[in-house]
């Protein structure tokens, strides 16, 4: 269980909810028992099962690195 006391989040529930600042998509932090708006940089809390999608309870998250390096392209 994450730390919030959620281990999993329905999946038709997150297929439903969006962010409430860019209404962009949210992912599953399971780890942390957060959603998370990559958008947005914010990670809204799961609390006994419950999203809890207010701006102001949200975290801001750093960035993800992008794993695969970009090549620069070459122009003649």
């Amino acid at each position: 269980m994450g730390k919030t006391g959620a281990s999993e989040i329905d999946v038709k529930l997150l297929e439903l909810l969006a962010c409430p600042l860019t209404k962009g998509p949210l992912v599953w932090d399971a780890a942390n028992g957060e959603l998370v708006s990559k958008l947005a940089k914010l990670a809204y809390p799961v609390r006994e099962g419950i999203p809890v999608m207010l701006p102001s309870e949200a975290r801001a998250v750093e960035p993800q690195p992008d794993p695969s390096p970009r090549r620069a392209k070459r122009t003649r």
